[in-house]
This record gives structure tokens, sequence and C-alpha cells, in this order.
């Protein structure tokens, strides 16, 4: 029976354990450029003991960054910043991942601790805003530029050179974020994909711009290294994207060279009443896992050992992503291994913290 400090492996990439960093995005970030809060953050949670340390969305072009702040792979001169940072979460003993993201029309906002209101051009913002649809995120927010079939050759484009990066900067995963109301969730969600082309309408239709995305990054991707999707499971709306159609989707995309689902849930249009409460994402994995038959990653207020350790124990799920409680505690991964009677991880610099 698996569980939460057994070693795992995707592809040719082992992992020393089912714990992995969330993308969560810092806001730290100068046109994109990785610095040295991103090496510090993501390197202190190598050394903390996590087997997966995922950056937050790297925005694949300009416009597709949520603010001013995010960090960026869409330009080679990203590639220096990020290396160094890869090399370190190396040397501790993690994996390196990205993820690769585009906004769509939730781009251009001010960071969280300055409101999180839309940004105009005086605000270091743009109004460029692109969607599935000439649909906007709220009555704030300015109505976006549905895609042409141009330019939706232009993201998946964007996605793949992006990839290219990553690869020279030295990540060994890829998560492609296609949850959270973003760009990519707007094309899968009918709520608010509305167009009447190849694109639109259909399950088929609506999960296109994925499949192509997922085709091209994994002509690039080596195939010995993974490729991981985050979904938003479900829009918590009636007539939107749901359980259902995450499973259809998840199962063709297993067939397209994705190894793992990482199933998160929400975002496409605010003020939704979401059921919050410990592992309440946590169905959604389970499911993937058991009827589209592909690995999948939980992540929802896991925040304790034996609540991580059971969902492994139990194969609802395959990793576990933590975020909130990584940045309250860079080391929950020692502790844990600590209070589930596994073997110390701590490094040998730290071997005080035993006694």
């Amino acid at each position: 029976m698996a569980h939460l400090f057994e070693p795992f492996k995707m592809r040719d990439v082992s992992f020393r354990n089912r714990i992995a960093v969330s993308p969560m995005c810092q806001y730290s970030s100068t046109n994109g450029f990785a610095n040295d809060w991103h090496l510090v953050h993501l390197a202190s949670r190598a050394v903390g003991g996590a087997g997966l340390v995922l950056t937050e969305a790297a925005a694949v072009e300009p416009r597709g960054r949520i603010t001013p702040q995010d960090l960026g792979i869409w330009s080679d001169a990203h590639i220096e910043g990020l290396a160094k940072t890869v090399a370190l979460i190396h040397n501790f003993g993690a994996v390196a991942g990205i993820q690769l993201a585009h906004a769509g029309r939730k781009a251009s906002t001010a960071k969280p601790s300055k409101g999180g209101k839309v940004l105009d051009e005086s605000q270091d913002g743009w109004r460029s805003l692109i969607s599935s649809s000439a649909i906007a995120f709220s009555k704030e927010s300015p109505i976006p530029e549905a895609l042409s079939l141009e330019g939706i050759q232009q993201i998946i484009q964007a996605f793949v050179e992006a990839a290219k990066r990553s690869l020279q900067a030295g990540f060994k995963v890829i998560e492609i974020h296609a949850a959270h109301g973003y760009l990519l969730h707007q094309f899968l969600s009918p709520l608010v994909n509305h167009r009447q082309d190849d694109y639109g309408g259909s399950l088929e239709n609506r999960t296109r711009l994925l499949r192509e995305i997922v085709e091209g990054v994994r002509k690039v991707w080596p195939e010995t290294y993974p490729l991981l999707v985050r979904i938003s499971a479900t829009d918590w709306v009636d007539k939107g994207w749901d359980i259902e159609q995450s499973i259809d989707l998840s199962d063709k995309l297993k067939s397209l060279g994705v190894d793992m689902i990482d199933s998160s849930s929400g975002g496409i249009i605010p003020g939704i009443n979401v059921p919050i409460k410990p592992g309440y994402q946590t169905q959604f994995a389970e499911r993937i896992r058991r009827e589209a038959n592909i690995y999948t990653g939980a992540v929802g207020l896991i925040t304790s050992p034996e609540q991580a350790d059971q969902l492994i124990r139990t194969e609802a799920t395959d990793i576990v992503l933590l975020g909130r409680e990584l940045l309250r505690n860079p080391y929950w991964p020692h502790l844990a291994a600590k209070q589930l009677g596994h073997e110390k991880l701590w490094p040998v610099q730290y071997d005080r913290a035993w006694l």
C-alpha cells in the first residue's frame, strides 16, 4: 500500500515522496523575471522536504499575466533567472516544475494586497484582454476580444515556445494551467464559451484548444518528462463545466500524453458559493483517478499529515499539493515524516531540530 512518503515515479522522473508545492502567485516579478525572492521561496520548499516544487503561474505572453508582477516565460531572457532557481531545487532533492499559464479575460489586475481591481494603462495595466468569447468577467472588467482562429494558433505557439524555454531552464515537469477561470478554462466552460466555430459548442469543440496545446507541448517536451494539466473539475454552477466533463477530458488528455490531472475547482465567474471545508476538492481527484484511469493530484485545504497520508493510502489520489500550509510552514514535510513515524528528512544542518 502506498503512503505519503513512498517514492513516486512518472515516466523517467522520480519524486522522493507524494508531497508537492502547489503553484502560488508571489506577485514579486518585474517584467516577468524571476529574482532572489523566487529563488529563496521555492528553494526553501525543496529544503523543506517536498518531492515536487511547482512555480507560480508563468505567463506565456505579457498580456497573459494576472497582474503586472506575475512571473513570465514569454522571452528567452527569462530563462537565466529561472535556471538558477531550478538548479537549487534539484540540488536540495526535489524536482522542479513550472506552471504555464494565460489569464485571458482575468488579466491586468492589481495584486491582492492592492485590492485586486482591474488596472488601466496608467497603472501599468493593459486593455488588450482576450477570451473565448466577448464576455467580461465582472461588471468592473473590460469586455475581452474573442480570439480569432489566427489568434488561437498564436496562443498554441506561445505555449509551445514556453515549453521549449522551460526545458532550457532545466525543469523536469510542466503543468498547463487550464483552471480557475483563466484562458483555457474560458474555452472549456459553456458559461463563457459561446463560440459558433470549431472551438465552441460541443464538449469536443470546447476542449479543442487545450488538446491542441497539449499536443504541441508534448512534441517539444521530452518523452522522459511528465506533463501535468490543472483543471477546475467543476464550476460549482448548473449548466457549467462539471465533473463528468472533467472525466471525459482527462481520458482524452491521457491519450495525448498527459500523465497527471491536478484537480482543483471554481474561478470561472465571481460570486459563487463554494462549499469550502477541509479536503473539499479531493473527491474530484478520486473520481478522475478511478474513472479516467490517470494519475491525479489532490488539492484543497489539506493541512494535517494524517489527512494527506490517508488520501494516498486509500488511493484517492497519487500526490497531494499543498499551498497555504507550505506558506505557513516550509518544513511541513519534515514534521509530517516525524509525526507519521517515517525516517527523518531533515538536512544534516538542521539535525538539532530533532533533539
